[in-house]
């Protein structure tokens, strides 16, 4: 499952479930579903709302420097 077209709603929607959560990491989700860290922010961005989108973006930014393997 390389392609976010490919990917069933199910499979779309648990994705979006562990990018947001802060305990998945983008490796996480690749070993899992195959989709590298530049396609979850893809989906993520197609998926959410801008605001939204920004919001988690900046949270894992700010996260991602206080921890070494992180989003």
């Amino acid at each position: 499952m390389t392609q976010n077209t490919d990917l069933s709603d199910g499979h779309r929607s648990e994705i979006i479930q562990m990018a947001l959560s802060d305990h998945v990491s983008f490796a996480d989700i690749e070993a899992e579903y195959g989709l590298q860290e530049k396609q979850v922010k893809e989906l993520m961005r197609n998926s959410l709302k801008p605001g939204s989108y920004r919001t988690w973006r900046k949270r894992v930014r700010d996260f991602g420097t206080r921890r070494a393997h992180y989003k």
